[in-house]
């Protein structure tokens, strides 16, 4: 029962993790008030994982930069400078730093210009290659995005297992993930690997497995190979492709169908996904640290087909039917696309290697939202009585007395029936008759 999660193996003293698996082993029979317990205790140590701060040595620091950028370059380089020679832990130097290989032998990085200033650099700083990320994850202790969501994104595909805790810096242009400015970077990365640690959002990811038809010869019926596995941080998105015919897939949860989907395809998001292909297919935005799994249809053929979010403890299984009238295809965020066969599967659930996000406040996730999407935002705020938008300050008795008001002068009402200008009451086929020459 030990997570062979990144975050929990190296700060796995932060919050009492064995005790809670404890008292799941020890009790073979569990009443109903000690699996409350068990459960309350299970969602603290989530909270506790989110909320407290690691305080930990970060000796050894990868670099991620943006491709297709040549500014962003001289920017990693600044950064890497500053890392190398900044000292830390008690050495005269700073951390070891991995930047892209690509960039050994870039002119605008100058990585000879570095060692140049201290040779005590050539050892320090180093190279990474997907190979290292897919090998070697436990090498690194923090890693930093300079770029956007896409930079992330790439992040997630580069560790396929294990995530060291990524800080995300931004230099993109929405910015979902990245809540950091880098012009600030000193000081954030001061606070982080210093005495006030930093605190790390688990987001959920898939493990997304394909599985094609045995197709050899002699060969069983309903036999099937496990092909291509992917790690996905946003969503899986299966659909028609080329093919002129609507999609035709069964949807299993847990070996048992839940529908048929009739569409142009489907999407099945993470709570990191839903503002994503999710949210511009209809589905709701959901915080990342919900659990669940967004089911959203792209223009399905009933209109009774709504986006719903399922329990992340189901493994879902999408299936081409063998009677399709065509293939489907199935792309892991944005990437990987590979083509589904008549027979042919794969299945969505949720995966033991989630993916850390230093947070930089608790709202973080909402003031991206507003900022990127100007969610609940109007263009102009409605003013007062006063013909302001401010609190109305005292006034005088005559200003206070309104020449048009939307009351009839009973009791301050806004009801429109009140007393007559004469002072008598007003009849109820009067009131009628007012009512009927409003359209009412």
């Amino acid at each position: 029962m030990q997570s062979p999660c990144y975050f929990h193996q190296r700060f796995d003293d932060a919050v009492n993790i064995k005790k809670v698996l404890e008292e799941i082993a020890d009790d073979e029979w569990l009443s109903h008030s000690r699996l409350v317990q068990t459960a309350t205790g299970v969602r603290e140590v989530s909270k506790q994982l989110q909320r407290r701060p690691i305080k930990r040595a970060v000796r050894n620091v990868m670099i991620v930069t943006k491709a297709r950028d040549n500014s962003l370059v001289h920017l990693t380089r600044e950064l890497a400078e500053w890392l190398l020679s900044t000292p830390r832990y008690g050495s005269e130097v700073g951390v070891n730093v991995y930047v892209d290989a690509k960039l050994r032998n870039s002119k605008r990085f100058d990585a000879a210009g570095l060692v140049q200033k201290d040779p005590r650099f050539a050892q320090m700083l180093q190279y990474w290659t997907p190979d290292l990320c897919w090998t070697s994850p436990d090498k690194f202790d923090l890693v930093l995005t300079l770029g956007g969501d896409g930079t992330v994104l790439f992040t997630s595909w580069l560790f396929q297992r294990v995530v060291p805790p990524v800080f995300c810096f931004s230099l993109g242009s929405l910015g979902f993930l990245t809540n950091f400015e880098f012009s600030e970077y000193k000081s954030h990365l001061n606070a982080v690997m210093g005495e006030v640690g930093m605190r790390v959002n688990l987001r959920m990811r898939f493990t997304c497995t394909v599985f094609r038809k045995d197709r050899s010869k002699g060969a069983e019926a309903g036999a099937v190979e496990e092909g291509e596995q992917f790690e996905v941080l946003n969503e899986v998105v299966i659909d028609r492709g080329p093919s002129p015919y609507v999609s035709n897939l069964e949807l299993y949860a847990d070996n048992e169908l839940l529908t048929v989907v009739q569409a142009d395809g489907c999407i099945f998001s993470t709570p990191t996904g839903s503002t994503a292909y999710s949210l511009s297919a209809g589905g709701s935005l959901m915080h990342p640290s919900i659990p669940g799994i967004l089911l959203t249809p792209i223009c399905p053929h009933t209109l009774s087909f709504r986006p719903m979010v399922l329990s992340d403890s189901h493994l879902l299984r999408i299936a081409v039917p063998h009677a399709s009238r065509s293939t489907a295809y199935c792309s892991f965020d944005g990437k990987g696309r590979v083509e589904l066969r008549q027979g042919d599967y794969v299945t969505v659930e949720a995966s033991q290697y989630p993916f850390p996000t230093v947070v930089s406040d608790s709202g973080e996730w909402f003031t991206s939202v507003q900022r990127a999407l100007r969610w609940n935002t109007r263009g102009a705020v409605q003013k007062g009585w006063d013909g302001s938008g401010e609190e109305p300050e005292a006034q005088d008795a005559a200003d206070e007395q309104w020449d048009i008001d939307t009351d009839a002068g009973l009791n301050g009402t806004d009801s429109g029936i009140g007393p007559s200008e004469d002072g008598d009451s007003v009849s109820p086929y009067s009131m009628r008759r007012q009512l009927s020459l409003l359209n009412m």
